[in-house]
């Protein structure tokens, strides 16, 4: 105990680089902007956004998203959009977009879908937590209380994450986090099914 007491804070964010990550960025991070048209921060997803199987009745289109107030030295973007409240004991992964180039601030609606077609140039989708490389729409328990569906856009310093194609969220979430210079997201508690 006593040893711990006498780190420094240099010394513990050197031994834990995450977190001094997540201590350079913040101020950054009020810069940057996240809107949509159809999720407004604060506000329930529409049907739009839900997922359409798993007993969920949802169109599952992934929103349209635009982003703005990138720091200097952004070489790319990453998008997600995670449910910190679904009961797995570590959340669940709906969608992961990485390699957005740093010239893109915006992806269309339905851009999460399986062909890709909608996605920008080199970007990719990594493999959500319903076992496609695509947007899964909400789909909480029956009868659960709202959920946060929160979609986070992180400006990254490097051009491209190196994942391998068969990567999972929690992979992903592990390399975005190594690289991030900012962020902006959209909270939308929800319970539609």
């Amino acid at each position: 105990m006593r040893m711990m007491k006498r780190l420094s804070m240099a010394a513990l964010l050197m031994s834990f680089p995450f977190l001094g990550a997540s201590y350079a960025y913040s101020a950054d991070s009020a810069a940057m902007t996240l809107t949509s048209p159809s999720v407004t921060n604060g506000d329930s997803l529409t049907k739009a956004q839900v997922f359409n199987s798993w007993g969920c009745t949802g169109e599952n289109i992934s929103p349209k998203l635009m982003w703005s107030g990138a720091p200097e030295g952004t070489k790319s973007f990453a998008v997600t959009m995670y449910d910190p409240d679904a009961p797995t004991g570590s959340g669940w992964w709906h969608w992961m977009v990485v390699n957005i180039p740093a010239k893109v601030t915006s992806l269309a609606a339905h851009a999460g879908n399986v062909s890709n077609e909608f996605l920008p140039e080199g970007a990719m989708q990594v493999t959500n937590d319903f076992g496609v490389k695509a947007f899964g729409g909400a789909c909480p328990p029956e009868g659960a209380k709202p959920h946060n569906y929160t979609i986070t856009v992180y400006a990254l310093d490097v051009d491209k994450l190196d994942l391998p194609a068969n990567a999972m969220p929690a992979l992903g979430g592990y390399y975005i986090h190594q690289h991030v210079l900012a962020e902006a997201e959209l909270v939308a508690p929800s319970s539609l099914r």
